[in-house]
C-alpha cells in the first residue's frame, strides 16, 4: 500500500468518525447497518464522456467482457443540459436538473451567487445540490456509502454526508482510485460500504482536446480499460467478482467540433450588464427585464445554427423551465458548432469534441453496463434515459427511494429474474 493510498484511506476512515449517523430523515440518527444489513454492495462507476459507440470503435476488452456476461443497453441518454455536473446528479438523484437546481456546471444563484466546477466553496455547500442522492438515501436507511469522486458527494446534503468521502482530486491516479474502492471492500463487514461509487475523466478530456476518433481518445479509452481491469483483477481476487453489483455508466456522450465551426455571441448582440453563464455549446442569459425581448429578436435572426429560446419555450422534452436558477434566454447552436460569449474569452482554441447539445441526438447519449448477481445475464436493452437508474439503485440495494421522477419499470429489462 502506498502512503499516499494510506492517507487516502485514513481520510475515509476520518470521515466514518465524523459523519456516519448523521440524522435521518425524522431527525433521529440511523444505527450503522440497521436496514438491508446484508445488502449486496453496489459500485457505480462512471467514464466521463465515453460515447455510446466507443466500444463498437475501440478494443476494450475488460468493458467488453462485462457487457458479454452482463447487460448492456444500446445507449444511456442524458438530460439537458448533457453536460457533467447536471448529467452526474440526475443519476443519482432520480431528478431533472429543474428538480435537483444543478442546472448547469456554471451557474447563478440569487441568494447564493456563482456556481462552477473549479469553486471548491460552492461545490463544497450543500445548498446547491436539491433532491436526495443515492448515498444520502442509503445512509439514511442503515447503510454506509463511500465515493471515489461524484459531483454532489463532497456537500453535506440534507445534513448527511457519505460515510467515507473525498475531496475531488483530478491528479490521483486512475490506479490509486480503484485501489480505494478495493480499500473499502476489505474492511471489516460492520465498516463496509454498501454502495460506492468511482470515477475517471480521461476519456472526456482526450474527447474535447482531440475529438472522438483521434489516437489520443483511443489511448484514453485503453487506459480506463486497463484500469477498470485492475477492478475486476482485484474483486476476483477477494471472489467478489459475480457477488458486487457493477453499474458502469457515462454522463454524456460526444460530438466532433471542427474548429472553424465556433460562434461568438458578442458579433450579434451587445451582452453589456448581462449575467452570462453555461459554456459551449448552451450558453445562458440573464439580461436586465427590458432587455429580454430585444436581446432575443437579435439572436433570432443572427444565423442559421444559433437558436434562442425564451426559458418557458424550450422543448418540452428538456424539462427545462421551472427552476429559478434557469435565466431568461438559453442560446444554442446546433451539433458541430461551438459557442463562445466573446473572442478570446477562455485563451485556448476551440475545442475539437464537445457535448452539451440536444440529448435526443445520438451523439450524446452515453453507455450503460450492467454486472452482478441482481442484473442480467447475457442480456441487451434498449436505450435507457438515465433519470431511472436512481430506482434501479434503490432496489438493488433493497432500500425506499427519496421523491424522484424515475420509473424502476423503466430498467426491469437490466434486473436478473426474479430479482
Amino acid at each position: 500500500m502506498t502512503s499516499r493510498l494510506s492517507a487516502w484511506l485514513l481520510l475515509g476512515w476520518l470521515a466514518a468518525s465524523a459523519h456516519h449517523g448523521a440524522p435521518g430523515a425524522d431527525g433521529a440518527a440511523s444505527p450503522a447497518g440497521s436496514a438491508a444489513a446484508g445488502s449486496t454492495p453496489l459500485v457505480l462507476i462512471s467514464i466521463d464522456g465515453f460515447r455510446w459507440d466507443y466500444l463498437d470503435r475501440h478494443p476494450a476488452p475488460n468493458l467488453r467482457r462485462l457487457a458479454r456476461e452482463g447487460v448492456a443497453a444500446r445507449g444511456l441518454v442524458p438530460v439537458f443540459p448533457s453536460k457533467t455536473f447536471p448529467n452526474h446528479y440526475t443519476i443519482v438523484t432520480g431528478l431533472h436538473p429543474d428538480r435537483h437546481g444543478v442546472v448547469a456546471n456554471t451557474m447563478a444563484d440569487a441568494v447564493l451567487g456563482r456556481f462552477s466546477l473549479a469553486d471548491r466553496a460552492a461545490v463544497e455547500d450543500g445548498r446547491w445540490w436539491g433532491g436526495e442522492p443515492i448515498w444520502v438515501t442509503a445512509e439514511r436507511q442503515g447503510l454506509r456509502a463511500a465515493t471515489c469522486f461524484w459531483p454532489g458527494s463532497e456537500a453535506e446534503i440534507g445534513g448527511v454526508r457519505p460515510t467515507y468521502w473525498l475531496p475531488y482530486d483530478g491528479q490521483l491516479a486512475g490506479e490509486e482510485r480503484v485501489r480505494i474502492v478495493l480499500g473499502w471492500l476489505d474492511l471489516p463487514a460492520d465498516r463496509r460500504p454498501s454502495f460506492l461509487t468511482l470515477y475517471w475523466s480521461d476519456v472526456d478530456g482526450a474527447g474535447h482536446d482531440t475529438g472522438t476518433r483521434s489516437p489520443e481518445t483511443a489511448a484514453a479509452i485503453a487506459r480506463v480499460d486497463r484500469w477498470i481491469g485492475l477492478l475486476l483483477e482485484g474483486l476476483e481476487e477477494r471472489g467478489l467478482f459475480g457477488r458486487v453489483n457493477l453499474l458502469v455508466v457515462s454522463d454524456h456522450g460526444m460530438a466532433d467540433t471542427p474548429g472553424e465551426q465556433t460562434l461568438v455571441l458578442e458579433d450579434f448582440v451587445d451582452l453589456a450588464g448581462v449575467e452570462v453563464t453555461g459554456e459551449t455549446p448552451a450558453i445562458f442569459l440573464r439580461p436586465p427585464p427590458e432587455r429580454v425581448e430585444p436581446i432575443r429578436r437579435a439572436l433570432a435572426a443572427a444565423h442559421p445554427v444559433l437558436t434562442v429560446w425564451r426559458r418557458e419555450s424550450t422543448p418540452r422534452s428538456w424539462r427545462y423551465r421551472d427552476h429559478p436558477r434557469i435565466p431568461p434566454l438559453i442560446v444554442a447552436v446546433e451539433e458541430g458548432w461551438n459557442l463562445r460569449e466573446a473572442r478570446g474569452a477562455t485563451g485556448r482554441p476551440p475545442p475539437l469534441g464537445m457535448h452539451g447539445y440536444d440529448p435526443r441526438l445520438r451523439s450524446m447519449h452515453g453507455i450503460l453496463i450492467g454486472h452482478g448477481p441482481g442484473l442480467a445475464v447475457n442480456a441487451r436493452v434498449g436505450r435507457i434515459e438515465n433519470l431511472h437508474l436512481y430506482e434501479l439503485m434503490c432496489h438493488l440495494l433493497g432500500i425506499e427511494p427519496a421523491e424522484n421522477e424515475g420509473r424502476l419499470r423503466a430498467v426491469r429489462g437490466l434486473l436478473a429474474k426474479g430479482h
